[in-house]
């Protein structure tokens, strides 16, 4: 099983932790219209290589964290805590 590095409580099984979608998406009515929010919505970009994606650590400290990570190797590059 893969470990994710908690800023918090350190490396943890990658199953405590619960995907929440890319770290770049727009914030709807404030960094996007509606037409860019349903374009990121229906028409993601979904690219190979390195990602910065948002995952809670819902069964560890319950806190959010930006992870960098490549989406083809599985490679942890490291993880920060969210930017509210």
């Amino acid at each position: 099983m893969q470990q994710f590095p908690c800023p918090f409580c350190g490396p943890r099984p990658e199953d405590e932790f619960r995907y929440a979608g890319d770290a770049g998406r727009p914030r709807p009515g404030r960094d996007a219209s509606d037409a860019e929010w349903a374009a990121y919505l229906y028409f993601g970009r979904n690219a190979r290589g390195a990602a910065r994606e948002l995952w809670i650590h819902s069964y560890g400290c319950g806190r959010w964290i930006e992870l960098s990570r490549d989406t083809v190797s599985h490679v942890v590059d490291g993880a920060k805590p969210m930017n509210p």
